[in-house]
Protein backbone atom coordinates (compact mmCIF):
# COMPACT_ATOMS: atom_id res chain seq x y z
CA UNK A 1 0.00 0.00 0.00
CA UNK A 2 1.44 3.22 -1.24
CA UNK A 3 1.74 6.25 1.51
CA UNK A 4 0.24 9.90 0.52
CA UNK A 5 0.70 12.86 2.63
CA UNK A 6 -0.93 16.17 1.70
CA UNK A 7 -0.82 19.79 2.62
CA UNK A 8 -3.10 22.23 2.58
CA UNK A 9 -2.46 26.10 1.86
CA UNK A 10 -4.82 28.83 1.82
CA UNK A 11 -8.47 29.61 2.21
CA UNK A 12 -11.33 26.80 3.44
CA UNK A 13 -11.91 25.81 0.01
CA UNK A 14 -8.42 24.51 -1.09
CA UNK A 15 -8.86 23.29 2.56
CA UNK A 16 -12.12 21.35 1.69
CA UNK A 17 -10.25 20.35 -1.57
CA UNK A 18 -7.44 19.04 0.00
CA UNK A 19 -9.69 16.99 2.20
CA UNK A 20 -11.37 15.23 -0.44
CA UNK A 21 -8.44 14.77 -2.55
CA UNK A 22 -6.81 12.38 0.40
CA UNK A 23 -10.71 10.67 0.67
CA UNK A 24 -10.07 10.24 -3.40
CA UNK A 25 -6.41 8.47 -2.70
CA UNK A 26 -8.12 6.60 0.56
CA UNK A 27 -10.73 5.27 -2.16
CA UNK A 28 -8.23 4.18 -4.54
CA UNK A 29 -6.25 1.80 -1.60
CA UNK A 30 -3.97 4.39 -0.87
CA UNK A 31 -2.82 4.63 2.84
CA UNK A 32 -3.03 8.85 3.77
CA UNK A 33 0.05 9.68 6.36
CA UNK A 34 0.77 13.11 8.23
CA UNK A 35 2.65 15.28 6.14
CA UNK A 36 5.55 15.15 8.13
CA UNK A 37 6.11 10.72 7.39
CA UNK A 38 8.11 9.39 4.82
CA UNK A 39 5.71 9.03 2.22
CA UNK A 40 5.86 7.92 -1.62
CA UNK A 41 3.63 10.85 -3.23
CA UNK A 42 2.93 14.29 -1.35
CA UNK A 43 0.54 16.34 -2.59
CA UNK A 44 0.89 20.16 -1.86
CA UNK A 45 -2.53 21.92 -2.43
CA UNK A 46 -0.92 25.73 -3.05
CA UNK A 47 -1.77 28.98 -2.67
CA UNK A 48 -1.18 32.08 -4.90
CA UNK A 49 -2.94 34.90 -3.35
CA UNK A 50 0.31 37.13 -2.48
CA UNK A 51 3.92 36.98 -3.41
CA UNK A 52 4.48 35.29 0.01
CA UNK A 53 1.88 32.51 -0.47
CA UNK A 54 3.55 31.61 -3.98
CA UNK A 55 7.37 31.73 -1.43
CA UNK A 56 5.46 29.36 0.92
CA UNK A 57 4.33 27.14 -1.58
CA UNK A 58 7.58 26.63 -3.52
CA UNK A 59 9.14 26.08 0.64
CA UNK A 60 6.48 22.89 1.07
CA UNK A 61 7.39 21.75 -1.91
CA UNK A 62 11.03 21.94 -2.19
CA UNK A 63 10.17 20.40 1.85
CA UNK A 64 8.73 17.28 0.71
CA UNK A 65 11.30 16.61 -1.91
CA UNK A 66 13.86 16.80 1.01
CA UNK A 67 12.33 14.41 2.94
CA UNK A 68 11.94 11.58 0.07
CA UNK A 69 14.46 12.50 -2.64
CA UNK A 70 12.22 9.24 -4.47
CA UNK A 71 8.97 10.28 -3.79
CA UNK A 72 6.85 11.56 -6.28
CA UNK A 73 5.75 15.49 -5.63
CA UNK A 74 2.52 16.67 -7.01
CA UNK A 75 1.41 20.68 -6.78
CA UNK A 76 -2.38 21.30 -7.40
CA UNK A 77 -4.30 24.47 -6.97
CA UNK A 78 -3.98 27.96 -7.39
CA UNK A 79 0.10 28.33 -7.47
CA UNK A 80 0.20 26.06 -10.57
CA UNK A 81 -2.86 28.08 -12.29
CA UNK A 82 0.18 31.20 -12.24
CA UNK A 83 3.25 29.19 -12.26
CA UNK A 84 5.56 30.97 -15.39
CA UNK A 85 8.57 28.74 -15.24
CA UNK A 86 9.17 25.25 -14.21
CA UNK A 87 10.22 23.72 -11.41
CA UNK A 88 12.33 20.73 -11.14
CA UNK A 89 11.03 19.61 -7.71
CA UNK A 90 7.67 19.38 -8.91
CA UNK A 91 6.81 15.97 -10.85
CA UNK A 92 3.19 16.49 -11.32
CA UNK A 93 1.17 19.66 -11.60
CA UNK A 94 -2.55 19.66 -10.95
CA UNK A 95 -4.81 22.70 -11.50
CA UNK A 96 -7.40 23.52 -9.94
CA UNK A 97 -10.10 21.77 -12.73
CA UNK A 98 -7.99 18.93 -12.40
CA UNK A 99 -8.30 18.02 -8.70
CA UNK A 100 -10.88 15.63 -9.40
CA UNK A 101 -8.41 13.26 -10.94
CA UNK A 102 -5.68 13.90 -8.76
CA UNK A 103 -5.76 9.13 -8.32
CA UNK A 104 -5.88 8.82 -12.43
CA UNK A 105 -3.08 11.71 -13.04
CA UNK A 106 -0.53 10.22 -10.51
CA UNK A 107 -1.44 7.04 -11.62
CA UNK A 108 -0.70 7.68 -15.08
CA UNK A 109 2.30 9.03 -14.08
CA UNK A 110 3.64 6.28 -12.29
CA UNK A 111 2.17 3.78 -15.16
CA UNK A 112 -0.44 2.26 -13.43
CA UNK A 113 -2.08 -0.15 -16.04
CA UNK A 114 -5.49 0.47 -15.16
CA UNK A 115 -5.70 4.17 -13.79
CA UNK A 116 -8.05 4.65 -10.90
CA UNK A 117 -10.81 6.87 -11.93
CA UNK A 118 -13.28 8.79 -9.38
CA UNK A 119 -16.98 7.98 -9.41
CA UNK A 120 -18.30 11.12 -8.87
CA UNK A 121 -17.32 14.21 -11.24
CA UNK A 122 -16.61 16.86 -8.64
CA UNK A 123 -14.67 16.55 -5.58
CA UNK A 124 -16.53 15.98 -2.50
CA UNK A 125 -16.05 14.53 0.84
CA UNK A 126 -16.97 12.30 3.35
CA UNK A 127 -15.27 12.89 6.57
CA UNK A 128 -13.07 16.12 8.28
CA UNK A 129 -10.83 16.28 11.11
CA UNK A 130 -13.20 18.35 13.02
CA UNK A 131 -16.25 16.16 13.97
CA UNK A 132 -19.37 18.59 14.69
CA UNK A 133 -18.36 20.87 12.03
CA UNK A 134 -17.83 20.08 8.61
CA UNK A 135 -17.11 22.70 5.80
CA UNK A 136 -18.78 22.46 1.92
CA UNK A 137 -17.89 23.89 -1.34
CA UNK A 138 -21.01 25.50 -3.38
CA UNK A 139 -19.57 27.49 -6.02
CA UNK A 140 -15.77 28.03 -7.44
CA UNK A 141 -14.15 30.96 -9.28
CA UNK A 142 -14.78 35.12 -9.20
CA UNK A 143 -16.20 37.68 -11.52
CA UNK A 144 -14.93 40.31 -9.01
CA UNK A 145 -11.51 41.22 -10.16
CA UNK A 146 -10.69 43.53 -7.14
CA UNK A 147 -7.24 45.82 -7.93
CA UNK A 148 -5.12 43.65 -5.74
CA UNK A 149 -6.06 40.25 -6.68
CA UNK A 150 -4.77 37.37 -8.48
CA UNK A 151 -7.65 34.80 -7.48
CA UNK A 152 -10.00 35.31 -10.68
CA UNK A 153 -6.98 34.48 -12.83
CA UNK A 154 -6.35 31.51 -11.15
CA UNK A 155 -9.91 30.17 -9.93
CA UNK A 156 -12.09 31.32 -13.36
CA UNK A 157 -15.04 32.46 -13.66
CA UNK A 158 -17.93 31.68 -11.24
CA UNK A 159 -19.20 28.09 -11.61
CA UNK A 160 -21.94 27.43 -9.33
CA UNK A 161 -22.10 23.38 -7.86
CA UNK A 162 -25.88 21.87 -8.60
CA UNK A 163 -28.23 22.07 -5.49
CA UNK A 164 -28.76 18.05 -5.74
CA UNK A 165 -25.12 17.31 -5.75
CA UNK A 166 -24.80 19.80 -2.95
CA UNK A 167 -27.81 18.02 -0.64
CA UNK A 168 -26.42 14.51 -1.27
CA UNK A 169 -22.79 15.32 -0.30
CA UNK A 170 -24.09 17.02 3.19
CA UNK A 171 -26.91 14.35 3.95
CA UNK A 172 -23.97 11.67 3.94
CA UNK A 173 -22.64 14.18 6.36
CA UNK A 174 -25.39 14.30 8.64
CA UNK A 175 -25.58 11.03 8.22
CA UNK A 176 -21.97 10.77 9.19
CA UNK A 177 -22.77 12.62 12.87
CA UNK A 178 -21.53 16.14 11.60
CA UNK A 179 -24.26 18.61 13.24
CA UNK A 180 -22.76 22.00 11.58
CA UNK A 181 -22.79 22.69 8.03
CA UNK A 182 -20.58 26.05 6.73
CA UNK A 183 -21.09 26.73 2.97
CA UNK A 184 -18.04 27.71 1.55
CA UNK A 185 -16.51 28.91 -1.64
CA UNK A 186 -14.56 31.63 -3.69
CA UNK A 187 -17.25 34.40 -4.06
CA UNK A 188 -20.18 32.52 -1.98
CA UNK A 189 -22.08 35.43 -2.84
CA UNK A 190 -22.52 35.19 -6.78
CA UNK A 191 -24.00 31.44 -6.00
CA UNK A 192 -26.28 30.47 -8.83
CA UNK A 193 -25.11 33.98 -10.60
CA UNK A 194 -23.76 31.90 -13.71
CA UNK A 195 -27.05 29.89 -14.37
CA UNK A 196 -28.42 33.55 -16.06
CA UNK A 197 -32.19 32.25 -15.09
CA UNK A 198 -32.97 35.89 -14.67
CA UNK A 199 -33.68 35.66 -10.74
CA UNK A 200 -32.67 38.03 -7.76
CA UNK A 201 -28.49 37.55 -7.08
CA UNK A 202 -29.81 36.13 -3.63
CA UNK A 203 -32.35 33.75 -4.45
CA UNK A 204 -30.46 30.89 -5.75
CA UNK A 205 -29.07 30.82 -2.31
CA UNK A 206 -31.51 31.27 -0.11
CA UNK A 207 -33.20 27.98 -1.93
CA UNK A 208 -30.15 26.62 -1.53
CA UNK A 209 -30.24 27.10 2.25
CA UNK A 210 -34.09 26.43 2.50
CA UNK A 211 -33.54 22.71 0.93
CA UNK A 212 -30.47 21.92 3.20
CA UNK A 213 -32.79 23.23 6.05
CA UNK A 214 -34.71 20.30 6.15
CA UNK A 215 -31.92 17.90 5.97
CA UNK A 216 -32.43 15.83 9.44
CA UNK A 217 -29.24 16.16 11.73
CA UNK A 218 -28.18 19.43 10.90
CA UNK A 219 -28.76 21.72 13.42
CA UNK A 220 -27.07 24.43 12.29
CA UNK A 221 -25.99 26.55 9.04
CA UNK A 222 -23.19 29.24 8.11
CA UNK A 223 -21.74 30.96 5.57
CA UNK A 224 -18.47 30.96 5.04
CA UNK A 225 -17.91 34.55 3.88
CA UNK A 226 -20.38 37.43 1.90
CA UNK A 227 -20.12 40.40 0.70
CA UNK A 228 -22.10 43.20 1.56
CA UNK A 229 -24.28 43.82 -1.88
CA UNK A 230 -26.29 40.46 -1.38
CA UNK A 231 -27.82 41.70 2.09
CA UNK A 232 -30.19 43.16 1.26
CA UNK A 233 -33.87 43.56 3.02
CA UNK A 234 -35.31 40.54 0.73
CA UNK A 235 -31.91 38.45 2.06
CA UNK A 236 -32.55 39.19 5.63
CA UNK A 237 -36.14 38.40 5.15
CA UNK A 238 -35.78 35.33 3.71
CA UNK A 239 -32.74 34.22 6.23
CA UNK A 240 -35.14 34.94 9.44
CA UNK A 241 -37.70 32.23 8.22
CA UNK A 242 -34.65 29.52 8.71
CA UNK A 243 -34.46 28.87 12.58
CA UNK A 244 -30.99 26.68 11.67
CA UNK A 245 -29.30 29.64 10.28
CA UNK A 246 -26.33 31.21 12.85
CA UNK A 247 -26.40 35.22 13.24
CA UNK A 248 -22.93 35.34 12.11
CA UNK A 249 -22.11 37.21 9.11
CA UNK A 250 -18.64 37.36 7.54
CA UNK A 251 -18.84 40.54 5.64
CA UNK A 252 -15.02 41.33 3.56
CA UNK A 253 -14.97 45.39 4.02
CA UNK A 254 -11.09 45.79 3.31
CA UNK A 255 -11.28 49.19 4.01
CA UNK A 256 -13.20 51.83 5.20
CA UNK A 257 -12.22 54.56 3.27
CA UNK A 258 -14.17 55.40 -0.37
CA UNK A 259 -11.10 56.37 -1.67
CA UNK A 260 -9.40 53.27 -1.14
CA UNK A 261 -12.38 51.10 -1.92
CA UNK A 262 -12.43 52.52 -5.28
CA UNK A 263 -8.90 51.97 -5.77
CA UNK A 264 -8.83 48.30 -4.77
CA UNK A 265 -12.34 47.75 -7.35
CA UNK A 266 -14.92 47.22 -4.73
CA UNK A 267 -18.02 47.47 -5.75
CA UNK A 268 -19.81 49.85 -3.05
CA UNK A 269 -18.73 52.73 -0.92
CA UNK A 270 -18.63 52.38 3.22
CA UNK A 271 -22.11 53.41 3.80
CA UNK A 272 -23.67 50.85 1.92
CA UNK A 273 -21.65 48.49 3.82
CA UNK A 274 -22.92 50.21 7.23
CA UNK A 275 -26.31 50.22 5.39
CA UNK A 276 -26.21 46.11 5.28
CA UNK A 277 -24.44 46.02 8.88
CA UNK A 278 -28.24 47.53 10.12
CA UNK A 279 -29.70 45.55 8.42
CA UNK A 280 -28.74 42.60 9.87
CA UNK A 281 -29.01 43.99 13.76
CA UNK A 282 -32.14 45.40 13.01
CA UNK A 283 -33.24 41.48 13.12
CA UNK A 284 -30.62 40.02 14.87
CA UNK A 285 -29.54 42.99 17.60
CA UNK A 286 -26.41 40.65 18.73
CA UNK A 287 -25.49 38.92 15.07
CA UNK A 288 -21.50 38.48 14.91
CA UNK A 289 -20.39 40.51 12.45
CA UNK A 290 -16.63 39.59 11.36
CA UNK A 291 -14.38 41.17 8.82
CA UNK A 292 -11.25 41.46 6.41
CA UNK A 293 -9.31 44.89 6.33
CA UNK A 294 -6.22 45.39 4.20
CA UNK A 295 -4.17 48.33 5.81
CA UNK A 296 -1.53 49.96 3.62
CA UNK A 297 -2.72 49.88 0.03
CA UNK A 298 -1.11 51.84 -2.37
CA UNK A 299 -1.74 55.31 -1.73
CA UNK A 300 -3.34 54.99 1.44
CA UNK A 301 -2.84 58.53 3.28
CA UNK A 302 -2.59 58.72 7.11
CA UNK A 303 -5.89 60.67 6.53
CA UNK A 304 -6.96 57.81 4.41
CA UNK A 305 -5.95 54.88 7.09
CA UNK A 306 -7.84 57.03 10.06
CA UNK A 307 -10.88 57.40 7.93
CA UNK A 308 -11.02 53.75 7.90
CA UNK A 309 -10.58 53.22 11.13
CA UNK A 310 -13.08 55.80 12.49
CA UNK A 311 -15.20 53.33 10.39
CA UNK A 312 -14.27 50.42 12.26
CA UNK A 313 -14.75 52.44 15.79
CA UNK A 314 -18.20 52.60 14.32
CA UNK A 315 -19.35 49.32 13.09
CA UNK A 316 -17.54 47.36 16.01
CA UNK A 317 -17.12 44.28 14.51
CA UNK A 318 -16.58 41.20 17.09
CA UNK A 319 -13.25 40.16 14.93
CA UNK A 320 -11.60 41.55 12.28
CA UNK A 321 -8.97 39.94 10.58
CA UNK A 322 -6.47 42.94 9.76
CA UNK A 323 -3.46 41.99 6.89
CA UNK A 324 -1.29 44.36 5.53
CA UNK A 325 -1.25 45.30 1.31
CA UNK A 326 1.10 42.43 0.13
CA UNK A 327 2.34 43.11 -3.83
CA UNK A 328 1.25 40.45 -6.04
CA UNK A 329 2.58 40.45 -9.49
CA UNK A 330 -0.09 40.40 -12.45
CA UNK A 331 -2.57 42.80 -10.57
CA UNK A 332 -3.03 46.42 -11.36
CA UNK A 333 -2.39 47.22 -7.60
CA UNK A 334 1.21 46.02 -7.97
CA UNK A 335 2.19 48.55 -10.43
CA UNK A 336 0.60 51.43 -8.58
CA UNK A 337 2.25 54.89 -7.36
CA UNK A 338 2.23 55.33 -3.71
CA UNK A 339 3.67 51.80 -2.76
CA UNK A 340 4.18 52.26 1.02
CA UNK A 341 7.17 51.13 3.17
CA UNK A 342 6.81 47.77 5.52
CA UNK A 343 7.31 49.80 8.43
CA UNK A 344 4.37 52.21 8.00
CA UNK A 345 2.00 49.16 7.36
CA UNK A 346 3.02 47.58 10.31
CA UNK A 347 2.50 50.54 12.86
CA UNK A 348 -1.10 50.86 10.77
CA UNK A 349 -1.65 46.41 11.55
CA UNK A 350 -1.10 47.23 15.35
CA UNK A 351 -3.13 50.32 15.31
CA UNK A 352 -6.04 47.85 13.56
CA UNK A 353 -5.32 44.99 16.13
CA UNK A 354 -5.21 46.86 19.33
CA UNK A 355 -8.51 48.32 18.00
CA UNK A 356 -10.05 44.79 17.71
CA UNK A 357 -8.94 43.48 20.97
CA UNK A 358 -11.03 45.97 22.55
CA UNK A 359 -14.25 45.48 19.60
CA UNK A 360 -13.21 41.72 20.78
CA UNK A 361 -13.46 41.93 24.30
CA UNK A 362 -16.51 44.54 24.28
CA UNK A 363 -18.43 41.58 22.25
CA UNK A 364 -17.86 38.36 24.00
CA UNK A 365 -18.18 39.95 27.66
CA UNK A 366 -21.71 41.34 26.29
CA UNK A 367 -22.86 37.65 26.51
CA UNK A 368 -22.20 37.52 30.22
CA UNK A 369 -25.92 36.87 32.01
CA UNK A 370 -26.80 35.83 28.53
CA UNK A 371 -28.83 32.58 27.54
CA UNK A 372 -26.57 30.50 24.81
CA UNK A 373 -26.87 27.76 22.69
CA UNK A 374 -23.99 25.86 22.50
CA UNK A 375 -22.99 22.37 20.52
CA UNK A 376 -20.08 20.81 22.58
CA UNK A 377 -16.70 19.94 20.76
CA UNK A 378 -13.76 18.79 22.68
CA UNK A 379 -12.46 18.69 26.28
CA UNK A 380 -10.01 20.85 26.89
CA UNK A 381 -8.17 22.54 30.26
CA UNK A 382 -8.66 26.86 31.08
CA UNK A 383 -7.19 27.89 33.86
CA UNK A 384 -6.79 24.38 35.63
CA UNK A 385 -10.71 24.00 35.04
CA UNK A 386 -11.76 21.11 32.94
CA UNK A 387 -14.12 21.90 30.47
CA UNK A 388 -15.67 21.12 27.34
CA UNK A 389 -15.17 23.84 24.59
CA UNK A 390 -17.65 24.69 21.98
CA UNK A 391 -19.29 27.70 19.78
CA UNK A 392 -22.47 29.78 20.45
CA UNK A 393 -24.57 30.22 17.30
CA UNK A 394 -22.69 34.07 16.77
CA UNK A 395 -19.86 31.78 16.93
CA UNK A 396 -18.58 32.87 20.51
CA UNK A 397 -15.57 30.45 21.67
CA UNK A 398 -17.06 29.50 24.93
CA UNK A 399 -16.33 26.50 27.37
CA UNK A 400 -19.10 24.46 29.51
CA UNK A 401 -17.27 23.01 32.87
CA UNK A 402 -17.25 18.81 32.43
CA UNK A 403 -18.82 18.69 35.91
CA UNK A 404 -22.10 20.34 34.18
CA UNK A 405 -22.00 17.86 31.71
CA UNK A 406 -22.64 14.35 32.93
CA UNK A 407 -22.32 12.32 29.60
CA UNK A 408 -22.72 14.27 26.95
CA UNK A 409 -20.41 13.98 24.21
CA UNK A 410 -18.96 16.03 21.27
CA UNK A 411 -21.63 17.07 18.95
CA UNK A 412 -24.78 17.15 22.11
CA UNK A 413 -26.41 20.52 22.02
CA UNK A 414 -26.83 22.17 25.40
CA UNK A 415 -28.49 25.74 26.75
CA UNK A 416 -26.00 27.49 29.18
CA UNK A 417 -25.78 30.71 30.74
CA UNK A 418 -22.58 33.04 30.46
CA UNK A 419 -21.13 33.35 33.56
CA UNK A 420 -17.67 35.19 33.04
CA UNK A 421 -14.46 35.83 30.46
CA UNK A 422 -11.31 33.31 30.97
CA UNK A 423 -8.50 33.24 28.98
CA UNK A 424 -10.65 35.52 26.10
CA UNK A 425 -13.19 32.07 26.21
CA UNK A 426 -17.02 32.52 27.42
CA UNK A 427 -17.11 30.33 30.58
CA UNK A 428 -21.16 29.08 30.97
CA UNK A 429 -22.87 26.94 33.17
CA UNK A 430 -25.67 24.84 31.72
CA UNK A 431 -29.52 25.67 32.89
Amino acid sequence: MKKVALYNLGCKVNAYETEAMGEEFQAAGYQVVPFSDKADIYVINTCTVTNTADQKSRQIIHRARRRNPESVIVAAGCYVETLDKKDDSIDVLIDNSSKKDVVRIVEEYLGVANPYEAKDKELSIRNMTDHTRVFVKIQDGCNEFCSYCVIPFARGRVRSRQPEDILEEIRGLAAAGYKEVVLTGIHVSSYGSDWKNGRRRDEDLLELLALIHDIPGIRRIRFGSLEPRIITEEFVEGLKKLPKFCPHFHLSLQSGCDKTLKAMNRHYSAEEFYEACLRIRKVWPKAALTTDVIVGFPGETEEDFFESRRFLEKVRFFETHVFPYSRRRGTRADKMEGQLTESVKHERVESLLELNRVNRNEYVSSFVGEEVEIILEEPVEIEGIHCFSGHTREYVKCAVPVSETGNMVGGDMVTATGTEIKSNILICNIH
